[in-house]
C-alpha cells in the first residue's frame, strides 16, 4: 500500500532565489514569488508545510503596469479612526515605496494564515539594484513566459 508524501519541515532545503524586476509585470512577476515562496516548484510539495524558498527582489521601483493602472489603479489603507481612509495612487506608490507595491501583490497571492505570516518573512525585496543578502549566495530565476 503506497502512502502519500508528506515533508516534514525539518527536511526542507532552502535555495535563495534573486529576481530582477526591471522590465517585468507586476502580477506576473508577483505570481512566480509566491509560487516560489510556497515552495510549488519542487516535487516535495506538501499545502500545509513551508517548504518554500527565500526570494530576494531587486529593481522594484523598475516594474512595469498594463493598460491604464498607473493612473487608475489605487492602494487604500485605514487608520481605524473615523474618515481616516487613505488612498494612494500607484503613480504615487511607486515613486515614494515601490517595495511596498510589490509586497502588498505577493502577499495577497499567498495563504491569509498562520503559514502565510511565516511565509512573508522569506521575501526580500529592494527598491534599487543592490541587496544585503550576498553571503546567501542568491541564484539568479529567469521568470516563465
Amino acid at each position: 500500500m503506497r502512502t502519500t508524501y508528506m515533508a516534514k519541515p525539518n527536511e526542507v532545503e532552502r535555495k535563495w532565489h534573486l529576481i530582477d524586476a526591471e522590465g517585468k509585470t507586476l502580477g506576473r512577476l508577483a505570481s512566480e514569488a509566491a509560487s516560489l515562496l510556497r515552495g510549488k516548484n519542487k516535487p516535495q510539495f506538501t499545502p500545509h508545510i513551508d517548504t518554500g524558498d527565500f526570494v530576494v527582489i531587486i529593481n522594484a521601483e523598475k516594474i512595469v503596469l498594463t493598460g491604464k493602472k498607473m493612473q487608475q489603479k489605487n492602494y487604500y489603507r485605514h487608520s481605524g479612526y473615523m474618515g481616516g481612509l487613505k488612498v494612494t495612487p500607484a503613480h504615487v506608490m511607486i515613486q515614494t515605496k515601490p517595495e511596498r507595491m510589490l509586497e502588498i501583490a505577493i502577499h495577497g497571492m499567498l495563504p491569509k494564515n498562520k503559514l502565510g505570516d511565516r511565509l512573508k518573512t522569506k521575501l526580500k525585496v529592494y527598491a534599487g539594484s543592490e541587496h544585503p543578502h550576498a553571503a546567501q549566495n542568491p541564484q539568479v530565476y529567469e521568470l516563465r513566459g
